[in-house]
C-alpha cells in the first residue's frame, strides 16, 4: 500500500511497536491518529503532532465513542490497525492464572474484534481500505510460559484469515502483522529480541509493497511462522519449554 498518503487509526499505539509504526507512517506522509487508554501519554503524543483518541478496547462503549470521534475529525479514514495487546507468564498449575487468561483474551482477541466490528461498516461504505491485525510469532510457535498469549494470537490469525475471505468483495484489504520478539514491554526480556527501530524499518518496507502481503513477516519471524512446515516445530517448542523452570518447583528436565 502507499504509506505516504493514508489516514490511519493506530489502536494501542501509545508505546512499543504501535508507536514506532505510528511515527514512521506520519514521517512518510500519512495522517495518524493514535488510540490508547493513558491520557497522560496521549497528551505527550498530541504535543509532538500525532492525532490522539482515548480508547479502551475492553469496553464496548469506549470503542464506539472513539470510532465516532475519529470519523468526525477524519471522515476519510482508510486504515485501521488493531495494535492493543497484553501478555504475562502463567503457571497453569496455579489456578490463580485464570485472571491473566481473562485479561489477555479480553484485550488481544475480543478487543481486536470490537475494533474491527466498529470500523468495518465505514470502510465498506467508502468502498475500501485496509485493516491490519496483529498476531505474533508465538501464535505459530508457542512459548509455553505464556500460553494464553499464544492462544490469543493464534485466534487473531484465524480470525484474520476468515475476515479476509468475508471481505474479499468489499475492497477492504486485510493484512496481518506477525512480530517476533521485539524489544518492547512484552518482548524486551528476550535476549534475542529484535531492536524496535530495526523491526519498524523492515515492517515499513513490507507495508509499502504493492500488493501489501497478507502476512507481514520480517526475517526474524520466519522460523516461527514456518516451523511446522520445516520440521523444526517439536524441537523448538522443547527448547522454549526450558523457560518453565522459572515457575516454583519446576526443573529444566
Amino acid at each position: 500500500m502507499d504509506v505516504t498518503n493514508r489516514s490511519v487509526f493506530m489502536v494501542g499505539g501509545t508505546s512499543g511497536i504501535g508507536l514506532e509504526l505510528a511515527r514512521r507512517l506520519r514521517s512518510a506522509g500519512s495522517t495518524v491518529i493514535v488510540g490508547g487508554r493513558r491520557t497522560d501519554v496521549l497528551a505527550e503524543l498530541a504535543a509532538e503532532g500525532l492525532g490522539t483518541v482515548e480508547i479502551d478496547v475492553t469496553d464496548a462503549d469506549s470503542v464506539i465513542t472513539a470510532r465516532d470521534e475519529v470519523l468526525h475529525t477524519n471522515p476519510t479514514l482508510d486504515t485501521v490497525v488493531t495494535m492493543s495487546g497484553t501478555g504475562l507468564p502463567e503457571d497453569l498449575r496455579d489456578r490463580a492464572h485464570f485472571a491473566v487468561t481473562e485479561t489477555t483474551i479480553a484485550v488481544n482477541f475480543l478487543g481486536t474484534v470490537r475494533v474491527i466490528d466498529a470500523f468495518t461498516p465505514h470502510l465498506i461504505e467508502r468502498g475500501g481500505g485496509t485493516i491490519i491485525t496483529v498476531s505474533s510469532g508465538i501464535g505459530f510457535l508457542p512459548f509455553p510460559v505464556m500460553p494464553t498469549y499464544a492462544a490469543s494470537k493464534a485466534a487473531v490469525h484465524a480470525y484474520s484469515e476468515a475476515l479476509r475471505a468475508q471481505l474479499a468483495d468489499s475492497g477492504i484489504d486485510v493484512a496481518e502483522l506477525v512480530p517476533p520478539a521485539v524489544a518492547t514491554r512484552v518482548g524486551g526480556s528476550n535476549p534475542h529480541a529484535l531492536a524496535l527501530d530495526v523491526y519498524g524499518a523492515e515492517v515499513m518496507d513490507l507495508l509499502a509493497q504493492n500488493p501489501t502481503p497478507h502476512e507481514i513477516l520480517v526475517q526474524g519471524v520466519l522460523m516461527h511462522r514456518w516451523a511446522e512446515r520445516d520440521g523444526t516445530y517439536d524441537e523448538l517448542v522443547a527448547q522454549r519449554s526450558q523457560a518453565l523452570a522459572m515457575f516454583a518447583g519446576r526443573t529444566n528436565n
